[in-house]
């Protein structure tokens, strides 16, 4: 097996992974709620913590989940435009706006872990009742947009080699 067919695959396989997490996540967030929920109203005790960790558990969703939706294509998508133009024009078309995602996302990389190394240095906390330290809260941000950014390469190759974005094998 070629080195880009098994990184490709190595890579998918952390993707599946981290959309797993990303579906863990899910329900526990639907089972805290639910139960704080039951706990406010039937016992009058609210659960302080739930609100907080449901935010964080939110961010922590969206940034392991985006890359795996990116390469199975299951982002919202204005085709209105696309549909009318020639293969060769969309293909043109898809190509540009790749590379401008590319840019984008190691651009928010970049900055990303600039601003979490600083919440790490400066040991920053969170202003609310769990005063949970920030920095490892911002971590996910740099990592999800740089796998994005890797996605995005992977999309380009793919329509350098052939006709659509390379996705692989989805495992």
């Amino acid at each position: 097996m070629a080195i880009q067919e098994r990184s490709g695959a190595i890579f998918n396989g952390v993707l599946n992974v981290l959309a797993w997490v990303a579906a863990v996540i899910i329900l526990f967030i639907m089972l805290s709620v639910g139960s704080d929920v039951v706990m406010r109203y039937f016992f009058k005790q609210p659960q302080i913590w739930v609100l907080e960790v449901t935010e964080y558990a939110l961010l922590f969703m969206t940034f392991l989940s985006a890359t795996w939706l990116l390469r199975d294509e299951g982002h919202v998508k204005m085709d209105l435009i696309l549909s009318l133009l020639k293969p060769r024009a969309r293909k043109i078309l898809n190509t540009l706006t790749t590379i401008l995602l590319a840019i984008l996302f190691i651009i928010l990389t970049w900055y990303g872990t600039k601003v979490t190394w600083e919440q790490f240095q400066n040991d920053y906390f969170m202003a609310t009742p769990l005063e949970v330290p920030t920095g490892p809260l911002m971590c996910v941000i740099p990592i999800g947009f740089f796998l994005l950014f890797i996605q995005t390469l992977r999309m380009l190759h793919g329509y350098f080699r052939k006709s659509g974005p390379e996705t692989s094998s989805k495992d």
